[in-house]
């Protein structure tokens, strides 16, 4: 807990046996009656369950629109507790949270502000350090959430806050007191992944290579990959059969990716996830296209030449 506390520049941090377990515990102690919480509307599941959890009131505003955020803070009792809950990468659609406009908001209406990390720690910010860190917010985001099971491949989840709120939550959060702790094993990869994290920097610098490789090579053949930003790469097929056919499909031809589809989201969101490692090659990028294009001809998938600027971040 010192150590992941130093990483994201927290004064301490507490430990979940899951993200899940962190969510729920956190959101579910942090907001009370006739206090509020105010989401992105595609929170992770984990987050949504937190807020359920809650005894406070939930309102959520239209992903990523900062004008939309505001006409919900605007509205509420300036003297009342608030929690603003983003993701600093999102896990479907691989954009992320300009939280540097997310914490202007929340100060103007005197909102706290909780980011989830699942999906950048490891990607974003000075060595990994998260989205917080590359918005330079460290100091004016209250709350840094993060989970073992993305970059520290293993499991488990922790918040990390001013010391006060971690007391506060190590008397609270009930996903916390009643569940067990995260197994030895568990522990120590994490510890491992930390070190490994931290001293070499340019697994992230390789992470980021091949991401944009990838992201403009999908678009110059055609597919539809959203507005993604990040090594999460959404291949949009709008449709849920064709989503699984796909799916399958490209397992029979050695490719594994996620189906994404209702109720995970709307139909006409369905969508197949690739999820970019630092080893991942160009060689083996080229490849997946190769057997996309095939399988993306077997299923009817339309395709659009793509004419734009390729990403920079």
């Amino acid at each position: 807990e010192e150590k992941l506390a130093d990483f994201v520049g927290k004064e301490a941090a507490l430990v979940f046996s899951t993200g899940m377990q962190t969510n729920l515990g956190t959101i579910s102690a942090m907001i009370g009656r006739n206090e509020y919480l105010i989401l992105d509307e595609l929170s992770h599941a984990s987050i949504i369950d937190g807020s359920r959890l809650s005894f406070g009131k939930t309102l959520k505003f239209r992903h990523n629109d900062m004008a939309a955020l505001e006409k919900v803070l605007e509205k509420l009792p300036y003297e009342e507790v608030k929690l603003v809950v983003v993701e600093g990468v999102y896990s479907m659609e691989g954009d992320i949270a300009p939280i540097d406009e997310v914490v202007k908001l929340a100060r103007r209406y005197n909102a706290a502000v909780m980011v989830d990390e699942a999906h950048s720690l490891g990607v974003l910010g000075r060595g990994g350090r998260g989205a917080v860190d590359h918005f330079g917010k460290t100091k004016e985001v209250e709350l840094i959430m993060g989970t073992f099971s993305k970059s520290f491949g293993s499991l488990g989840g922790f918040i990390a806050a001013d010391r006060i709120l971690i007391d506060y939550l190590k008397h609270n959060a009930r996903a916390l007191i009643f569940s067990a702790s995260m197994t030895p094993a568990a522990t120590a990869s994490v510890l491992a992944a930390l070190e490994l994290i931290k001293q070499e920097p340019e697994r992230i610098s390789k992470l980021w290579d091949i991401t944009h490789y990838a992201l403009n090579q999908f678009k110059q053949h055609g597919f539809d990959v959203g507005n993604t930003q990040s090594p999460i790469i959404p291949i949009y097929i709008r449709d849920d059969y064709k989503t699984f056919r796909f799916t399958m499909l490209l397992s029979e031809e050695g490719i594994f990716v996620n189906p994404v589809v209702s109720p995970a989201t709307s139909s006409d969101s369905s969508l197949i996830r690739f999820s970019l490692m630092a080893t991942h090659t160009r060689e083996q990028v080229d490849y997946a296209i190769e057997k996309m294009l095939k399988v993306a001809k077997q299923i009817d998938l339309p395709l659009h030449a793509y004419s734009g600027n390729s990403m920079h971040l």
